[in-house]
């Protein structure tokens, strides 16, 4: 055993459908979250939504703040939070309190805004908002490390910014961009140094990609003066299992059309056929889902493991596509029978079984041994009046033989 073991989580945009109460909503995934954590997964990352009504949270800051309280050992990231909807230096001060009242589970991904429609409300160009979060980026990362900034741009300005309270994790608090096929993300981490999440890495753009834009990142980083690690690499994809892969397919036909709905008509991404196909073959036969069992899911991982030469964490995209119970179901498949697998955790059980069992008829004789010294002793001081018969006989001592001597 050596190296880190691969870390598992959850991102979790989320995506609840119209026809749901959106306040039980929201308690479920807190209470997804809860789950997650008993069950010993070690990342949460939440979503910042403005519109469109399907991805609920508006403030992960908020979300994580509720759920650090009741979870114990989780740690809890804002995936992501949208840099040009804040003012670096408010949204750097709220991330530092969370490290500060979790005692450093906070995590920080960042990335430009997934939904145009939440620019669009707050007057900004879609076309802008890649260059404003590397600007704000540039701003936030000192911040974040307890430096003192002094900047201007046409959207922000900073006089002798600095945070109040020095961070709680040192230097700063795990920093995550996200990625999709663009370099854009890949860039902006390895120019800081920080970590990277990709977020469709399931895709086929994502999936080809992976390599890539690693290297991408790579180069950057030591461009700049940086250093990298794989282990601060995130990859995200959808995953549902069950006891059999028809049982997974039939789970996930609870909510799989409503989320695809969401996608085809406005996210606007070509996630599943409409030719009348049916959209659970083509996510399985594109290696965009896992729909199936355990072993279909370490599969997947292993894939992705080749694909990008290595990575620290595999999240579970949250997507609701199966009702709550089989969800909780699926996570606590994956914990108990997918994680050991790339977490080396029955490695050294398996070593000791297979000690055990080539061994056991020498233990096996000790054992026997050890018990006939004693009844050889009882015998001595007290006869075989008291001694059950099926010992006696298992140690060649019947009572007959016994009597006889």
């Amino acid at each position: 055993m050596s190296g880190p073991k691969m870390r598992f989580g959850a991102f979790i945009a989320p995506f609840h459908p119209l026809d749901e109460n959106p306040t039980l909503a929201l308690e479920r995934d807190i209470e997804l979250v809860q789950h997650m954590d008993k069950l010993g997964y070690d990342e949460a990352w939440i979503g910042e939504h403005h519109s469109a009504g399907y991805e609920l949270i508006a403030s992960p800051e908020l979300f994580i703040a509720t759920v650090a309280e009741r979870t114990k050992h989780i740690k809890l990231g804002t995936g992501v939070s949208s840099l040009p909807y804040h003012h670096p230096l408010m949204l750097a001060d709220r991330i530092n309190q969370l490290d500060h009242i979790t005692r450093g589970r906070v995590m920080f991904g960042v990335g430009p805004g997934a939904l145009p429609s939440d620019a669009f409300m707050m007057g900004i160009e879609v076309a802008k908002q890649r260059d404003m979060m590397d600007e704000a980026l540039d701003a936030i990362v000192p911040l974040l490390r307890g430096e003192t900034v002094t900047m201007k741009t046409d959207w922000f300005t900073l006089n002798n910014a600095r945070l109040q309270m020095t961070p709680y994790s040192r230097p700063h608090v795990d920093i995550a961009v996200a990625s999709q096929v663009s370099p854009t993300g890949a860039s902006a981490a390895g120019r800081h140094g920080v970590g990277l999440l990709s977020i469709g890495a399931t895709s086929a753009g994502g999936f080809n990609a992976l390599a890539t834009n690693w290297s991408i990142c790579e180069d950057i980083a030591k461009d700049n003066g940086k250093n990298i690690d794989r282990n601060n690499w995130r990859l995200v994809g959808p995953v549902h299992i069950a006891e059999t892969r028809e049982k997974a397919r039939e789970n996930v036909r609870f909510g799989l059309e409503k989320w695809l709905y969401y996608f085809r008509e406005v996210a606007a991404l070509p996630l599943a056929p409409t030719d009348g196909t049916d959209p659970v073959d083509a996510l399985i036969a594109s290696g965009m889902a896992v729909i199936g069992t355990p072993d279909d899911a370490i599969a997947q991982i292993s894939r992705l493991q080749e694909q990008s030469g290595g990575f620290g964490a595999f999240l579970q995209m949250g997507h609701n596509w199966a009702d709550f119970e089989n969800t909780k179901k699926s996570y606590e498949m994956m914990a108990r029978y997918v994680h050991p697998k790339f977490q080396d955790l029955n490695s050294a059980r398996e070593e000791s079984l297979d000690w055990a069992k080539n061994n056991r008829e020498t233990f096996m004789g000790q054992a026997m041994m050890a018990v006939g010294a004693r009844v050889a002793q009882h015998i001595e001081k007290k006869g075989t009046e008291n001694i059950r018969p099926e010992i006696l006989d298992a140690m060649g001592l019947g009572k007959k033989d016994s009597a006889a001597e």
